[in-house]
């Protein structure tokens, strides 16, 4: 289980976060005795945030801690029998312990829809009481990080990225989640105190306006600052007027700094609000013949992908940026979904499926390996790949079919292929160990630097095939069939 820094990443054992329906179903399974039937569920999405081109996985590192907190006390027991659950259900539960298996994508991982990105096969008891917890942990992680690489992606390599959404998160777990799972994804620092205790790193910070209103002029504020925090000086210049106040007593205490001997290899400015290129580029021409070219430009005020990108287009000038509210709160959900995909039935996997008038929402089904294929001569991702559990792929000209559309396929070759799912339990055991957060974040630029740009794109995104074998494919479709029929006769 990750550590951070003295930290376990859940501190509380969240067994009763889950819906209703699934200690109904719990129930109603150890009644039919049926509580020992092992099922197969897989967690996916079907659409990627802001109409982007890939989301980020994250989340397995709570999932672990959640998986293994697990355990029923009295006081959970008491709420069961409050509600009316029977003595069988409630020594059910008091010897609770999860045992099955659990496959998932590595954190910080590219993943795209109606993939699995988490599987768990285990007694369908187990796996009902789990869903629910598991959906919110990734539905939240996926999101911030997902969010957070947008934002990375679209900042220059020499431009850093401070994260500092936590008082725009939904509460504290979430500040926590957006703080961590940005770092993971390339930010270069926070100023959330507590994520960046748990990193062990030092957090980042500039001045709020408060500062500046608290004194008697902004010349008297900006210099008290500098008193201060003379080795990483950062002047919030927009309380007033920006380019009539607050840079030109920014120079004077440059000014004052330099005459008093102080360092002035860490010093700037941060705009938080205007039309951030012009105010940029004024500011740039203003501090450079002041003589004081060395002073850095913050920018934030609402960032995202988007704004990024124009403000680089009209040539603004900047060092660093903040951004806050597009990872905490990022716009749009990922929408994780959790599927039953096949249940244990006279000694084998009975494969299971969702039939839907949308195509989009049939599901992909059976016991599934996932592979990503990689163009040996480029290194680019070509396709992530779907075959049946135990059902090797030809990497000779390889047929790949739409799971969704039959119709569209296409013949790859001179490959290689990585199995993206890894074990992370094995009968109810730990058998993954995560890696720190600067690994991490490594592996997640190493794997985007390996999609297309096309597919990486902010605006209008090449979509990404997530296919499967012919094979695979045809018994999508037989299932289908068969299922039609039998509800047709029915």
């Amino acid at each position: 289980m990750k550590i951070y820094n003295g930290y376990k990443r859940l501190t509380h054992n969240y067994v009763l976060m889950t819906d209703d329906y699934e200690y109904k179903m719990a129930s109603g399974y150890l009644n039919s005795k049926k509580e020992e039937q092992e099922a197969i569920f897989d967690v996916f999405f079907r659409k990627i945030p802001n109409n982007g081109g890939y989301a980020i996985m994250a989340g397995l590192d709570k999932i672990i801690c959640f998986i293994n907190g697990l355990h029923f006390d009295e006081k959970e027991l008491e709420y069961f029998r409050k509600n009316g659950y029977d003595n069988n259900f409630i020594n059910y539960l008091k010897n609770f312990k999860f045992t099955g298996d659990i496959y998932a994508i590595p954190d910080g991982t590219p993943i795209f829809p109606n993939e699995p990105i988490l599987t768990v096969k285990a007694k369908i008891s187990e796996a009902q009481l789990i869903e629910t917890a598991i959906l919110s942990i990734l539905n939240g992680a996926i999101s911030h990080a997902t969010a957070a690489r947008r934002i990375v992606e679209a900042t220059p390599d020499n431009v850093g990225i401070m994260e500092f959404g936590a008082r725009r998160a939904d509460g504290l777990e979430a500040a926590i989640d957006s703080s961590l799972y940005a770092m993971m994804v390339g930010c270069n620092g926070t100023s959330n105190v507590e994520a960046a205790h748990m990193l062990n790193i030092n957090a980042m910070g500039t001045m709020a306006h408060s500062w500046v209103s608290s004194f008697d002029t902004e010349l008297d504020a900006f210099i008290e600052f500098a008193k201060a925090y003379p080795k990483n000086c950062i002047l919030l210049v927009d309380t007033f007027n920006t380019l009539k106040s607050g840079i030109p007593n920014a120079i004077k205490t440059f000014e004052y700094m330099k005459n008093n001997n102080m360092c002035l290899d860490h010093i700037g400015i941060r705009i938080d609000s205007g039309d951030l290129a012009y105010l940029s580029k004024e500011a740039r021409k203003m501090l450079d013949e002041a003589g004081f070219p060395q002073a850095k430009i913050c920018l934030s005020n609402g960032l995202k992908a988007e704004t990024i990108e124009a403000l680089i287009n009209q040539g603004a000038c900047f060092d660093t940026i903040g951004v806050g509210d597009n990872i905490s709160k990022p716009e749009g959900n990922v929408g994780c979904v959790y599927k039953e995909v096949a249940l244990f039935q006279n000694g084998e996997y009975i494969p299971k499926i969702k039939i839907s008038d949308d195509t989009q929402k049939i599901i992909n089904p059976g016991f599934k390996k996932l592979y990503r294929a990689y163009d040996n001569k480029t290194g680019y991702a070509l396709a992530d790949v779907m075959t049946t559990n135990g059902v090797g792929i030809d990497q000779n000209n390889l047929l790949i079919v739409s799971p969704t559309d039959i119709l569209k396929n296409k013949v790859i070759d001179d490959f290689k292929l990585k199995e993206l799912q890894q074990k992370i339990f094995i009968n109810g055991k730990q058998v993954y160990e995560d890696l720190d957060i600067e690994n991490i974040k490594n592996y997640c630029n190493s794997e985007m630097n390996k999609l297309y740009p096309e597919v990486r794109r902010t605006i209008m995104p090449h979509k990404y095939y997530v296919d499967g074998t012919k094979e695979y494919v045809n018994f999508k479709y037989d299932l289908i069939n068969k299922v039609k029929k039998l509800t047709l006769k029915d």
